[in-house]
């Protein structure tokens, strides 16, 4: 699709952007100390911590991604949303007092309460890095791809932009100003996102042949043999494209209009026994000369000219309806489960001269497969009957279960209220917050599925052009809110990187000595360098679902920190040994394996996916237990000595 900007969210983003710029540098200057900077002197009110929790998990991810692979694929994506909030009852049950009690700048902190050890803070401090940016890179893409509709930039520009924008953030104020910033914009969210699921609800569901553009797909047939499509008239005065290499073993067919020369692609399915239809799809094709085609045509660069068009339609209702008016927050279910709706799949072709077309292409389904589980591939292992699948489907929500008490930015952030029992009721807050966002993703969701406004080749813009089909103006504020909201999640996590370089590598694990203007100072400069790291693999990952890559994420911090963590609190027996065995083997093994998986393979190297040597891509099921057994094993081989020994 082609994105042109609107004034009215132009005006909102700049606004946002300002207020947030304009409270970091106000705040700022009241944090001048380390303990200011990193951790707001600890006097943060627990009802804003605990909505500046909400602040800091609702990212990119749960708004993005979360959004649209449910618009994509349905229910699916809700299971993202269950296990982000699962993984808070470990927090709020196992993590939150001790970590309060037991430390004082970050995480490692509360791992070296008892051993005072260079080694633990060494590996914690690495760990608290590479989970970071792994977090960080799909709060960038999430970050480009806001910025394509509110101002028309390419995404890389978007990448860049906030990128800066965090920077600026970060080295102005620390966390008196990230706390504040993401409690205005965390409720913020949640409110707007609340009047959205409204009007979602208000406006029901419309039979519709394609998206709000008016144009309306085709389906041709049914015919008996395949032959008699170039019979029918919507294909009079075209001519069949002889299926020829990778298109010979395809479901497509196409067709070149004799005058024009446009070629036309079709997905042919069988409805019946007998009985076969051609269904109208989109098609990307990108040649070897540089110029690429969009259903045939050059590609546009503004409106009017080629482009895809918009998707996600509803083409039965009960009854045989045509809309259904206002609908409640229960029967907006039960309407939808017995309706159907258009999904989208898609397929790529590779001719031997290179040339290469994505064809985009129809799926009707039914509305209670819409709300069933198992039809993402992700989670297709919870109806699939072989091993691998299902062990990739429990891998995935182990990880989210385990993962949040595991997330540096969510643990420093118990070190910013005043004590223990603050930082459980700070934890409870954020607990309702953020179940009731996850509930509002499930409306918004389906609501773009069914909008008539998605772009097909972009399923984290679902709940941003949800909006817009709305209302330009709750468009304009969804998406200005839910990108400063990444702004504020970025931030949170270059502070936390910033924190283990300055307090657990450089002070402690180097032993090099800094005053507390020195450690504000290489903190500083620490953020300046991990952003610009977000930066470029925010560029480089950009094709990618951004709930998708917070899997892996929550994989590498439930593995590397969260064994050491609760060992260290419930079993005696732990030594600094087994710490930082089970650190280090936790998080190189969840790395590796992420880095071999078939996922990585396929869209980050460009290789088959038949290459990877790993059999699943969720690390989460082999490398969390491996974690806790590495530390169970050093810390018995490690036992100090008793006196009489």
């Amino acid at each position: 699709m082609i994105y042109e900007p609107s004034p009215q969210a132009v005006v909102f983003f700049f606004l946002f952007v300002a207020v947030t710029l304009g409270l970091s540098f106000y705040l700022g200057s009241k944090a001048k100390s380390s303990q200011g900077y990193f951790t707001a002197h600890g006097q943060i009110p627990w009802f804003v911590n605990g909505i500046a929790f909400a602040g800091d998990y609702l990212s990119a991810a749960s708004f993005l991604g979360i959004c649209g692979m449910i618009a994509f694929y349905g229910y699916d994506g809700f299971l993202y949303s269950i296990g982000y909030l699962a993984g808070w009852i470990v927090a709020l049950f196992v993590i939150a007092e001790p970590m309060k009690r037991l430390g004082r700048f970050t995480f490692a902190d509360a791992l070296d309460a008892k051993f005072e050890s260079r080694g633990i803070k060494l590996a914690a401090g690495i760990s608290t890095l590479a989970v970071s940016v792994f977090y960080l890179i799909p709060q960038m893409v999430g970050a480009g791809v806001l910025v394509q509709p509110l101002l028309g930039f390419p995404h890389w520009v978007g990448v860049v932009l906030v990128g800066v924008t965090v920077i600026l953030i970060v080295v102005s104020a620390g966390m008196v100003s990230t706390t504040w910033v993401q409690f205005l914009k965390g409720s913020l969210l949640v409110l707007f996102s609340a009047i959205l699921t409204w009007m979602i609800i208000e406006r029901g569901f419309e039979v519709k042949a394609g998206g709000e553009d008016g144009y309306a797909f085709q389906t041709l047939g049914p015919v008996s043999t395949a032959s008699e499509f170039a019979a029918l008239p919507a294909l009079k005065g075209t001519s069949p494209v002889p299926p020829e290499g990778p298109w010979t073993d395809t479901k497509f067919r196409r067709y070149r209009n004799d005058a024009t020369g446009i070629v036309s692609v079709w997905s042919e399915a069988e409805i019946a026994p007998g009985q076969l239809v051609l269904r109208e799809a989109q098609s990307v094709t990108q040649n070897t000369d540089g110029i690429t085609l969009v259903n045939g045509q050059v590609k546009g660069t503004k409106k009017g000219e080629a482009e895809l068009h918009p998707v996600g339609n509803v083409t039965k209702l009960p009854g045989g309806e045509s809309r259904t008016g206002k609908l409640g927050f229960l029967s907006f279910f039960s309407t939808l489960q017995n309706s159907e709706v258009v999904l989208w799949g898609n397929q790529k072709i590779t001719e031997p001269d290179g040339t290469t077309t994505t064809v985009y292409y129809q799926k009707p389904t039914a509305g209670n497969q819409v709300l069933r589980p198992g039809e993402h591939p992700t989670f297709s292992g919870i109806r699939s009957t072989k091993l691998l699948d299902k062990l990739n489907f429990l891998s995935l929500m182990l990880a989210l279960f385990c993962g949040t008490a595991s997330l540096p930015h969510i643990l420093i952030r118990y070190y910013t209220v005043k004590d223990a029992a603050a930082a459980r009721k700070s934890t409870i807050v954020g607990i309702g917050s953020i179940g009731f966002f996850y509930v509002l993703t499930l409306y918004m969701g389906l609501g773009a599925m069914t909008s008539g406004s998605m772009d097909v080749t972009n399923s984290n813009m679902a709940a941003p052009l949800l909006a817009r089909s709305m209302n330009e103006w709750l468009f304009a504020a969804i998406s200005a809110i839910a990108f400063t909201t990444v702004l504020g999640t970025v931030s949170g996590l270059i502070l936390a990187s910033a924190g283990a370089v300055t307090h657990d590598l450089v002070t402690h694990a180097f032993g090099v000595e800094l005053n507390d203007g020195e450690k504000v100072r290489v903190a500083k400069i620490t953020s300046v360098f991990v952003g610009a790291i977000a930066i470029v693999l925010g560029i480089v990952f950009k094709e990618m679902n951004v709930s998708y890559l917070v899997g892996w994420a929550f994989s590498v911090a439930a593995s590397a920190n969260l064994p050491a963590l609760v060992m260290l609190l419930f079993w005696k027996g732990t030594t600094r040994q087994g710490i930082i065995a089970a650190v280090v083997v936790g998080m190189t093994s969840s790395l590796g394996w992420i880095l071999l998986s078939a996922d990585t393979y396929t869209k980050v190297y460009g290789l088959p996916a038949g290459d990877a040597l790993v059999p699943f891509s969720q690390p989460g099921i082999v490398t969390i237990p491996l974690g806790f057994l590495t530390l169970i094993v050093v810390s018995l081989m490690t036992q100090p000595k008793t006196a009489s020994e």
